[in-house]
């Protein structure tokens, strides 16, 4: 079941007891959306709605723009070693009403630790025991304690401001939302014609092996609902991560979008990443995970042969759901299934 979303009006109307869950005071009395609450000589036992059926708690949640709010919790990974200098850039895009954000520190020998501190106080820092991206961010995951995922570089070459986008896609119905910067609307000041060449290439495998029509194989901005993690089943250590949460996201048979997203270049220092080296880790993935029968797509729309670059579905037409133009829902199956 999708979670819900609520216009501010909801918000305003939760900001009580009920915001925390708790059925408030039968005495209590709202106005403009602050609770006062007079004491009652004999304070009912359970509170009811009128008729007397028992009150249901209603989830708490938050505003994210003008026109929209939602009940998930929101973590952020940010795994990052020696990017002191990169930090006060990649935090200052982090919207404000995320709730919580996981800096993995892959031992770093520099002041990102402290500056993430200083930035935000309220920041949960884990030090990497291992080494590698996908080890960074296995340990990341499992220290969340949020409803939704959200994995974001620390090079400064992704837009914190885009979260809302992944969110939305979400709460919109899928599963896991991937970043694309080759889907309409998104781009990359960074990649190499190299890299380009083989994302394109091992992405063609990708779709062809897995039945996936995934237009950018080999990127770090993606985000999915905290309850299928296991189903991801990150057990690898390198930059081949992505690639992996991809194909195992499509092998889950979890709803998936794409979001259009956009790389900066990274703002200082230099990238770990080895196009070569990396691109054979990739490689050895998609083989190791091939599946034995042949995979097939059932599109979301009888008519979907093709991946559609519209709008993520907005439930009950809420106009103020961000609109992200990406790849249509689809599962993917197995022959037999």
């Amino acid at each position: 079941m999708n979670e819900p979303i609520a216009s501010p009006r909801t918000v305003t109307a939760l900001d009580g007891p009920e915001a925390a869950g708790r059925p408030p005071h039968p005495a209590a009395t709202t106005t403009g959306g602050t609770a006062s609450t007079t004491r009652s000589p004999r304070p009912a036992a359970r509170a009811t709605e009128a008729g007397g059926v028992p009150r249901t708690r209603r989830p708490r949640f938050r505003p994210v723009s003008p026109d929209l709010a939602i009940s998930p919790r929101v973590s952020v990974v940010v795994p990052a070693m020696n990017e002191a200098d990169n930090l006060p850039h990649v935090f200052a895009t982090l919207p404000e009403w995320v709730h919580e954000i996981v800096l993995v520190d892959g031992n770093s020998t520099d002041d990102t630790v402290a500056v993430a501190r200083r930035l935000r106080p309220d920041v949960r820092v884990v030090t990497q025991r291992g080494r590698g991206k996908g080890d960074a961010l296995r340990a990341g995951f499992a220290a969340c304690s949020g409803d939704i995922i959200v994995m974001i570089d620390a090079d400064g070459s992704a837009d914190g401001g885009e979260i809302i986008a992944f969110v939305g896609a979400l709460v919109a119905g899928a599963d896991f939302a991937k970043g694309s910067r080759f889907a309409n609307g998104g781009g990359s000041e960074d990649i190499t014609p190299l890299r380009r060449l083989g994302n394109r290439l091992l992405g063609f495998m990708v779709n062809r092996m897995y039945g996936t029509r995934y237009t950018d194989l080999c990127y770090g901005y993606n985000a999915f609902w905290a309850r299928h993690l296991d189903r991801l089943g990150i057990d690898c250590t390198g930059f081949e991560v992505e690639t992996l949460m991809n194909i195992r996201a499509a092998k889950a048979g979890l709803r998936i979008h794409e979001v259009p997203s956009y790389e900066r270049t990274r703002i200082h220092g230099a990238s770990n990443l080895h196009a070569l080296r990396d691109g054979l880790r990739v490689l050895r993935v998609i083989l190791a995970e091939r599946p034995r029968g042949r995979a097939r797509v059932r599109p979301a729309a009888p008519d979907a042969s093709r991946p559609r670059r519209s709008a993520v579905p907005v439930p009950g037409g809420d106009p103020g759901l961000p609109r992200s133009r990406g790849q249509a829902p689809a599962t993917v199956l197995r022959e037999g299934a």
